[in-house]
């Protein structure tokens, strides 16, 4: 029936169903189709599409090899789980390569009935998701902060800037002038945040980066920036990363050119995972609690499934974690 209405599979769901936002040429269109084909919804179907399927969707926009080397989304996993299992839910997840595929996914499952409700990752400007899944009516969050009057709430920890201000001020009592920052996608809300409050801790003492760099969250995009930004004419004494990977990465690159951290190159990473202790040098890192912001989207989720939970409480903020791969600018003490 939708080939011979001209439209997608979850358009004729909303339309039979009177759910979503359809414009109503397009319902007629539907239903019109529908009588011409002597088409009728089965009452059974129909039940079991609306039916609970106590089954929640994370939706991941990375490739498969990147996903499987970032233990960021194996940290916020489980998270999830620890909340979902203990009340039988399960938890759909899905890589998808970019907001097109993304947004097909999400009227597919929809109209197939297979989710209660969605956790979406990453918070973007413009984002075009919590619009959507209003309009499919299913329950949502969002991790990081959404664009002011969101339908969808967001989860994270307060002040996300906290954490870039205490890697500075660390860099600076360390006599590091020269400072370099590896940012993520320029579409990321927590891009804009965090990089907002590396310049303001820098000009607060009057100073700029020595470079800023945009890049993809990727084992490649890390190397390659990494050794970019070690053959600039200024070299940084430091860097900071948009997380723990990439700051692994970093410190493999530079140690390949022949530099030794920390004596002549301090790194930084974000997000505090498990291989930041393993490594050597131990890495520094700001901790934002990615288990905690994880289980915190499960109870929100359920409680909007109709779950009796309690509700989240994440009144922390990001904290620098200091180890081993930052130190003093060679040649100074720290102050």
């Amino acid at each position: 029936m939708a080939a011979a209405a001209g439209v997608s599979t979850a358009a004729v769901s909303q339309a039979v169903n009177g759910t979503g936002r359809l414009a109503e040429a397009t319902r007629r269109r539907v239903l019109e189709a529908a009588a011409e084909l002597g088409w009728s919804p089965s009452a059974s179907a129909t039940a079991l599409r609306r039916a609970r399927t106590r089954t929640l969707a994370l939706v991941v926009r990375r490739p498969t090899d990147v996903l499987g080397t970032d233990p960021h989304f194996g940290e916020l996993i489980t998270g999830l789980e620890g909340e979902l299992a203990p009340r039988g839910y399960g938890l759909l997840l899905h890589l998808v390569a970019g907001m097109d595929q993304e947004s097909a996914l999400y009227e597919r499952l929809t109209a197939e009935g297979r989710i209660d409700g969605a956790v979406l990752t990453e918070a973007r400007v413009d984002d075009p998701r919590p619009a959507q899944l209003r309009d499919l009516q299913l329950p949502a969050v969002l991790l990081g902060a959404p664009d002011p009057g969101s339908p969808v709430p967001g989860v994270g920890l307060r002040r996300q800037g906290n954490g870039v201000h205490e890697a500075v001020d660390h860099l600076m009592a360390l006599g590091h002038r020269r400072v370099a920052y590896v940012a993520g996608p320029r579409e990321l809300v927590h891009t804009r945040l965090r990089l907002a409050a590396f310049e303001e801790a820098l000009a607060d003492r009057g100073l700029r980066p020595v470079a800023v760099r945009h890049t993809e969250f990727t084992e490649a995009a890390a190397f390659a920036v990494t050794e970019e930004l070690l053959a600039l004419p200024a070299r940084p004494t430091a860097l900071v990363f948009p997380n723990d990977s990439m700051a692994v990465c970093g410190i493999g690159a530079a140690q390949r050119a022949g530099l030794r951290v920390p004596e002549e190159l301090s790194v930084i990473g974000y997000d505090n995972l498990p291989l930041g202790r393993w490594l050597h040098p131990r890495l520094t890192t700001v901790d934002q609690q990615v288990q905690r912001v994880g289980a915190a989207a499960a109870r929100l989720l359920l409680r909007q499934c109709g779950e009796d939970v309690p509700p989240p409480v994440l009144d922390e903020v990001p904290r620098l974690v200091v180890r081993e791969s930052t130190g003093p600018v060679p040649g100074e003490k720290s102050r």
